[in-house]
């Protein structure tokens, strides 16, 4: 096994994710003190799922510290994992919120809406939309450059709630302009339903993640740099291959056949040109490849190996 590491570390996590944190804190407030002025339930609305996004966001940071922990005897394959629990119980705690607020808003629908002060409450909303607009980008863009699902994750809920706080000024401005009430909690319901499929997406992402779903696209190109060993006759061929990602991890396994007159120095030799290949093509990623090197006539190689005692194969050799 071959193990290549690059500097990928947790200082780049660090700042979004307490940026992520402490803003979950102002959201909370800003939106509950604008319910409170307007008796809004669109405005009610963003804010219960912002209390979600608090809870979803301290996990999440857990998350995070938690998943770059390296690893040890009982998780040889290290704690990124957490990553896809994380992304998943965001989701249903994002489905809990959209709950909610179809059913606050059905609430207020039966028995009347009153709204106060929607000067204000748009302006408080809007403000708040447009910091969780930038901290959005900031979350998924580093998650995807560096493979991090928690951070996307956390990201796409931070997009959900500033779509969140968007609809709820669309309702609020049509209320101004209608004084059609109502209009407030049927807004606050589309935005329920709307927040219900973001958290399908996550719980499915995660779904994915936690039973090692392969991507089409990464398994066809280290199929490709496989074919391209093969027919620049590096290795003779190849089986029983397999691969799976966790976040920036990528671990790859395979076995790969050799002419029977190359000695065990020029098969290794030949497999670590192959591993380096890889690394390049993962550039960016921590890559673990395990290589399993046999001679081209595999079948005859493990026909009869053990004639005499198939119990005892690490037995002392028999004269």
């Amino acid at each position: 096994m071959h193990t290549h590491a690059n500097s990928l570390e947790t200082d780049y996590q660090k700042p979004v994710m307490m940026a992520s944190l402490l803003i979950s804190f102002l959201m909370l407030g800003g939106k509950l003190y604008a319910f409170f002025i307007t008796g809004s339930a669109a405005i009610l609305s963003d804010a219960l799922e912002s209390v979600i996004h608090l809870l979803a966001t301290s996990f999440a940071a857990f998350s995070l510290w938690y998943s770059v922990q390296p690893a040890d005897e009982q998780h040889p394959y290290g704690h990124g994992k957490i990553a896809y629990f994380s992304s998943g119980f965001e989701g249903a705690l994002i489905m809990i919120a959209a709950l909610a607020i179809i059913y606050t808003a059905i609430a207020d629908l039966i028995k009347g809406p009153e709204i106060d002060s929607i000067n204000v409450g748009l302006w408080i909303t809007g403000g708040l939309a447009v910091v969780n607009l930038f901290l959005g980008m900031a979350l998924v863009r580093t998650g995807k450059k560096h493979n991090n699902l928690v951070l996307v994750a956390n990201g796409q809920h931070v997009f959900t709630d500033m779509w969140t706080s968007f609809g709820v000024i669309a309702g609020l401005f049509l209320v101004w302009l209608t004084d059609l009430v109502w209009l407030d909690p049927v807004v606050a319901m589309i935005l329920g339903l709307n927040i219900l499929w973001t958290a399908g997406s996550l719980m499915k992402n995660a779904w994915a993640g936690l039973m090692e779903k392969v991507d089409p696209e990464e398994t066809a190109q280290i199929v490709g740099l496989l074919d391209k060993a093969v027919g620049g006759k590096i290795i003779e061929g190849y089986h029983q291959l397999r691969h799976r990602r966790i976040n920036h991890q990528v671990f790859v396994e395979y076995h790969m056949t050799f002419p029977s007159e190359d000695t065990i120095q020029t098969a290794h030799d030949k497999s670590h040109r192959v591993e380096d290949a890889l690394h390049q093509l993962f550039k960016g990623d921590s890559v673990v490849v395990t290589a399993h090197l046999e001679p081209v006539h595999h079948d005859e190689a493990h026909k009869d190996r053990y004639p005499e005692s198939l119990s005892d194969p690490l037995g002392a050799e028999r004269s």
